[in-house]
């Protein structure tokens, strides 16, 4: 299947979920500076691959994958914290970390064949 707009892009379908579930789940939390940053870099992930497929180079469609990969490592290090400081349940927490690394996978197989 060729792959004519960013919306047909899995990882990207994947990484909208994500958003959605962190930011229905921090909606409600108080700590503002960290629910800001959970939220922005979850969104990050979707954002930059989009940004990536509209520039039409293969090198900076790698580019930006690479940059919503590490948004992905972000969210699985702030959820560890969240998961700490009780911000969300252990089975909140799997998910997220479940999310992230599949979305990882996802982009690092799509770079590979870059």
């Amino acid at each position: 299947m060729k792959i004519t707009k960013f919306e047909d892009i899995i990882s990207w379908q994947k990484a909208q979920e994500l958003s959605i579930f962190v930011y229905t789940l921090f909606k409600i939390n108080r700590d503002f500076s960290f629910k800001d940053q959970i939220q922005r870099a979850s969104i990050s992930i979707s954002n930059n691959i989009a940004e990536g497929f509209e520039r039409k180079s293969n090198n900076e469609l790698k580019h930006f994958f690479y940059i919503a990969k590490g948004s992905c490592g972000e969210v699985r290090s702030m959820s560890y914290v969240a998961l700490e400081l009780k911000y969300i349940k252990k089975q909140d927490f799997d998910e997220i970390i479940n999310f992230c690394l599949e979305i990882a996978r996802l982009l690092s197989g799509f770079i590979k064949t870059l």
